[in-house]
C-alpha cells in the first residue's frame, strides 16, 4: 500500500494576518520551492532578506508556523513545509521535506489514467526505460502532479537524505535534458544513475548530496554524463518495496 508521507489539514476560512517581516519570508519559501524544487535554509532565509543570523529566520518561520501558514519538520536544514491556502499545493510542493506529490490514490490496478512504470537498478549503457529494468506499473490520477512524470525510480542510499529522499522510497521523474541550477535531478554518470541537486559551473556540472557524509561530485568537459530526468515527486511505501 502506498501513503503519503503527510496529510494537509484545512486553515482556518479567516486568513491568518502577517506582519511585512512573515510576509517577505513566506514569499521567499514559495519562490525557492517553485525555482528549486525545495524550501531554504535558515542561512539562506538570513542571507537572502539581511537578517543578522539564522536564529533571526527562524524566529520568523516560529512565527509563521503559529499562525498556521507553514509547518516545521524537525531533523533537516530544509524542513519547512507550506500548508494549503499559504503557496503551492500539495501537489506542487516540489520535494519539500515530508511532503509528497502525489495523493494517495495511487494503485497498481487500472483505476486510473496515468501508467507510470517503475524502475529498478538501471544496467550500464542502456536506457532507462528499458524493458529489462520495469519491475511494475503503477496507475494513478494526472491530476495530482504539478508536472506529470513519465516514471518512478526507485532510490538507493541516503546521499539524498536532507531533501527528504530516502533510500527505497519511489522518485516520481520527469524526463528532462536539461536543468536550473538547485533542481533535483536524474543523472547518469557512465556506468551508474544517480540522484543529486544540479549546479553548472563555468567549467564543470555539479551534483551535490543533501547528505554531510556525501561528497559533492564535479563532472568536466569530455566525461560521461547524460541529464535523465528532473524529480517532480516522492512517494514512500507504508509496507517494504
Amino acid at each position: 500500500m502506498m501513503s503519503l508521507l503527510n496529510n494537509f489539514s484545512a486553515l482556518d476560512a479567516d486568513p491568518p494576518r502577517l506582519t511585512a517581516r512573515q510576509q517577505q519570508v513566506l514569499a521567499l519559501i514559495r519562490q525557492a520551492i517553485e525555482r528549486t524544487g525545495a524550501p531554504p535554509t535558515r542561512a539562506e532565509i538570513a542571507a537572502e532578506l539581511g537578517f543578522a543570523s539564522a536564529n533571526a529566520a527562524e524566529d520568523h518561520l516560529r512565527a509563521l508556523a503559529k499562525k498556521g501558514v507553514i509547518e516545521l519538520v524537525s531533523g533537516t536544514s530544509r524542513g519547512i513545509r507550506l500548508r494549503p491556502g499559504a503557496g503551492p499545493a500539495a501537489s506542487e510542493a516540489a520535494l519539500s521535506p515530508s511532503s509528497a506529490f502525489f495523493s494517495s490514490s495511487l494503485s497498481s490496478q487500472g483505476l486510473a489514467r496515468l501508467a507510470l512504470p517503475l524502475v529498478g537498478r538501471v544496467a550500464a549503457g542502456s536506457p532507462i526505460l528499458a524493458q529489462e529494468h520495469i519491475e511494475h506499473t503503477y496507475a494513478c490520477d494526472p491530476g495530482l502532479f504539478s508536472q506529470q512524470p513519465d516514471y518512478l525510480l526507485r532510490v538507493r542510499g541516503m546521499s539524498m537524505q536532507g531533501a527528504g529522499i530516502r533510500d527505497g522510497d519511489l522518485l516520481a521523474v520527469r524526463q528532462a535534458r536539461e536543468a536550473k541550477n538547485g533542481q533535483i535531478v536524474v543523472a547518469r554518470l557512465g556506468e551508474e544513475v544517480t540522484v543529486k541537486r544540479f549546479h553548472r559551473h563555468p567549467h564543470q556540472i555539479e551534483l551535490r548530496a543533501e547528505n554531510p557524509d556525501f561528497s559533492p561530485i564535479f563532472v568536466h568537459p569530455g566525461e560521461p554524463f547524460e541529464l535523465e530526468g528532473l524529480a517532480v515527486g516522492l512517494i514512500r511505501s507504508s509496507l517494504a518495496l
